[in-house]
């Protein structure tokens, strides 16, 4: 009997929670140099502005480019060697900011820390899979992908408790071993690939199935168009809050939004599983609306804090659940394809997302936005009724 039988009797086994870590390891990295590469950047390696833009976007874009090739390149050499070879590869990345000394040398990292960026996040999402009860895929999943939102808090926190006390070799080192701990968490994770991996190494002619799951498309879509009205908060919420003089409680907002989420996971999971996505979905739309709503009215901390409630609630309920969706929508062999597809369009909505908005904001201010994106998750709402719905009801 394989270990994968043997511990999906239950949701909290040994290798789910080492998953779970894992993932939380790797997003708090990814987080904390998201929240203080352009601070290291201007200050240490005497760069611009645009420049710190650059190596944020370099990142994405390999990151991008190499997603729809993420399935295919799991299906060619199996699981297991793509999940611990690109966890080693981006251990040995991570380390190497340690010997930067250019922003050339900074840039060129960057694209190349993001291709492994890429592979890694979609072969580890059907690995948990693997490890989760089928009858609790939609609590499992909520859990997995709640140590993605929780990154958003310890890392940005983490990367800026070290920097005001060390210099940032010191955090590249406390990084890059707090990855090292996930390199040692992927390895006692005992990954099997099925046979038919073994037979789909014979070489052949590369054609569009062998990149995009067409059946993950439109759930893929709905993530789109979520990650889009999501960017506004990612992006500009710092921006937002400095604005209007209330940067020293946007650091309470995080945290707000992470225990909103954290709190409502249970039932969340338990609601998709017993009563279906939509049960879930429908109203994670509403209180996703709402939250931006309210932010738009920003005048004080607790505003912000109560649009963190609403926003943690509802974004934080979304993204699992669609997930979960692109997940159950295919066959174990297609997983890596579907992850890839729907990330590949998830990703694309932040990067787009972040440079509309920063349009949006420049051209009809923060408020206005905020209520364009609060419609936007309202006709995301209507695509997702239309398009995706009735699929599931039929599955």
């Amino acid at each position: 009997m394989s270990i994968i039988t043997v511990e999906s009797n239950r949701l909290w086994n040994r290798t789910f929670i080492l998953c779970v870590f894992n993932n939380l390891f790797l997003f708090t990295y990814y987080f904390a140099l998201l929240a203080v590469l352009p601070i290291y950047i201007m200050k240490d390696l005497g760069g611009t502005v645009e420049q710190a833009g650059w190596a944020l976007t370099l990142f994405l874009i390999s990151s991008i480019a190499i997603r729809p090739f993420s399935g295919l390149i799991i299906q060619k050499i199996g699981k297991r060697l793509s999940f611990r070879g690109s966890e080693f590869f981006f251990v040995l990345f991570a380390l190497s900011y340690l010997w930067i000394d250019s922003m050339w040398s900074l840039l060129l990292i960057r694209f190349l820390h993001g291709i492994w960026f890429s592979v890694l996040t979609t072969v580890a999402v059907p690995i948990a899979n693997d490890f989760i009860p089928e009858h609790r895929k939609g609590e499992g999943m909520g859990y997995y992908v709640m140590s993605t939102n929780l990154g958003v808090v310890f890392g940005p926190l983490l990367a800026l408790t070290v920097i005001q006390f060390a210099s940032f070799s010191t955090l590249f080192v406390v990084l890059s071993g707090l990855m090292a701990i996930g390199l040692i968490f992927c390895l006692c994770i005992n990954v099997k690939d099925s046979p038919k991996n073994v037979e789909q190494v014979q070489s052949k002619k590369i054609n569009l199935h062998d990149i995009i799951e067409t059946k993950a498309i439109p759930v893929g879509f709905v993530a789109l168009l979520t990650a889009f009205a999501y960017s506004s908060v990612m992006s500009f919420i710092t921006a937002y809050s400095e604005v209007k003089h209330l940067l020293a409680y946007t650091g309470i907002f995080f945290i707000v939004f992470a225990v909103s989420m954290i709190l409502v996971r249970p039932l969340v999971g338990r609601m998709y599983d017993r009563k279906g996505p939509s049960s879930v979905i429908y109203p994670s739309f509403i209180f996703f609306a709402i939250g931006l709503v309210i932010v738009s009215f920003l005048s004080n901390q607790w505003v912000m804090w109560g649009s963190a409630i609403f926003i943690g609630i509802g974004y934080g309920s979304l993204f699992p659940c669609l997930q979960t969706i692109a997940i159950q929508s295919v066959s174990k062999e297609r997983m890596g394809h579907s992850i890839s597809t729907f990330f590949t369009l998830f990703d694309l909505g932040l990067a787009v997302g972040s440079i509309i908005m920063g349009l949006f904001i420049a051209w009809m201010g923060f408020q206005m936005t905020y209520m364009i994106c609060a419609l936007i998750v309202l006709f995301t709402l209507l695509f997702y009724k239309v398009m995706v719905a009735p699929a599931l009801v039929k599955n």
